[in-house]
């Protein structure tokens, strides 16, 4: 009587095995994306103003933004390899004019868009400060859109009086003095243009 051989080898079970680990090692991965969203999420709904974030300067170091509470803040999602790039000089031009009146700049640099800003911090730092000369705050690159968006702007773009997706790179927000999120402009706006000038002026005026 011929012997029948099983249907199923060992290199079946063990083809199924790996396949079966690598499905399990995916969902593993998406489960941790989405935990990680979830989480951005809540911080981002629990904030009541900009204050109650925190995160790294372009050098690694932790600051937290109620640091600035009492200033008209301006943020800034910025790259170094974009049409709006010299935008910064406009930035830096603003900050010399009104620092000393309680202003600033927050700068977040941000590949989200072309991938127009591919560096390191410290590429991004070197950039700005040898092209710009920026004298304003830097910050460590963050997501400013997608499933990794930062819990900031989050806050940002779903919680403001200003929801909807950030669009390009120096989309500019900003937050007067007790932290509240005032106004939004667009990112082909530059910093110098009348209303935003004007905007600057009206909130710096109000104690």
């Amino acid at each position: 009587m011929p012997i029948t051989r099983p249907t199923c080898s060992w290199k079946v079970l063990v083809l199924g095995l790996a396949v079966g680990l690598g499905l399990g090692a995916v969902t593993m991965g998406l489960d941790s994306v989405g935990a990680a969203q979830q989480g951005a999420t809540r911080m981002a709904a629990k904030a009541s103003t900009v204050y109650d974030f925190t995160l790294n300067d372009i050098d690694g170091k932790p600051v937290s933004l109620s640091q600035y509470r009492g200033k008209v803040v301006m943020l800034v999602n910025t790259a170094s390899f974009c049409g709006n790039t010299p935008q910064y000089a406009d930035l830096e031009k603003m900050y010399e004019t009104y620092k000393d009146k309680g202003f600033e700049i927050l700068a977040f640099p941000a590949n989200n868009f072309g991938q127009q800003e591919p560096g390191s911090n410290e590429e991004i730092k070197g950039f700005c400060l040898t092209k710009y000369s920026v004298g304003f705050p830097l910050f460590s690159k963050i997501s400013v859109k997608g499933g990794d968006k930062h819990p900031l702007y989050r806050y940002l773009t779903e919680q403001s009086p200003f929801p909807g997706e950030v669009e390009w790179n120096f989309q500019k927000y900003l937050v007067d003095r007790t932290g509240n999120v005032v106004a939004r402009y667009h990112h082909g706006t530059k910093p110098l243009a009348q209303e935003i000038v004007k905007d600057v002026e009206r909130f710096l005026a109000k104690s």
